[in-house]
């Protein structure tokens, strides 16, 4: 499967501990031949961390992509009816976010953009990075894992000692995610072994 010519939407929510795992994937997409479109919460935009700036991870997001990221949910809209996304990522994904997701609200752009994807019956694929995965969250996590149109990047426990309930996606695998969904199909194996890094 080849990414050529694909509009790929590229959500990023406030996991700010795994940008620099998750942004060199947006190169990745673009040297496979893909167009990317940039999406951010608005914690993303606004928040300032250990991890850094979110407007520099966003400066450097658009520089890659050569495209404001759409950071509105008026601006995520079109992306249903007008710029129809052949799929849309979101990673990393939040416990936050997965649980809004996994009961249809829409509060941010890059739920906005994974609705207006699914609305079309195209693919999502999800990266997830959170603390309760195996938590409160797991409920909503099954959810998604039997949702239509709906993938995931490879994930699993990234401190089973120190942290039990946290899931974090193998980001590496991104690329191949998007292509196995795109042919309507979950990368395998969905459940991996995750070191601490």
């Amino acid at each position: 499967m080849t990414l050529e010519g694909k509009h790929i939407g590229f959500g990023l929510t406030g996991s700010h501990c795994t940008y620099d795992q998750v942004v060199p994937q947006v190169e990745a997409l673009l040297a496979a031949g893909a167009e990317v479109t940039a999406f951010v919460t608005y914690t993303v935009k606004n928040t300032v961390t250990r991890f850094g700036d979110g407007r520099d991870w966003v400066k450097k997001v658009e520089e890659m992509t050569g495209r404001e990221v759409i950071d509105s949910i008026v601006k995520a809209e079109p992306f249903g009816p007008r710029t129809p996304l052949d799929c849309m990522v979101i990673a990393p994904l939040t416990g936050n976010s997965l649980s809004k997701f996994a009961n249809a609200m829409t509060d941010s752009p890059v739920l906005m953009a994974a609705k207006a994807t699914l609305r079309n019956r195209r693919p999502v694929v999800l990266g997830i990075s959170t603390n309760d995965g195996l938590g409160l969250n797991a409920a909503n996590l099954a959810k998604l894992l039997v949702a239509k149109h709906i993938y995931f990047i490879p994930f699993g426990q990234d401190d089973p000692e120190g942290k039990p309930t946290s899931l974090v996606a193998h980001m590496d695998r991104l690329t191949a995610a998007v292509e196995a969904a795109i042919e309507g199909r979950q990368l395998q194996p969905l459940l991996v072994e995750k070191f601490r890094d």
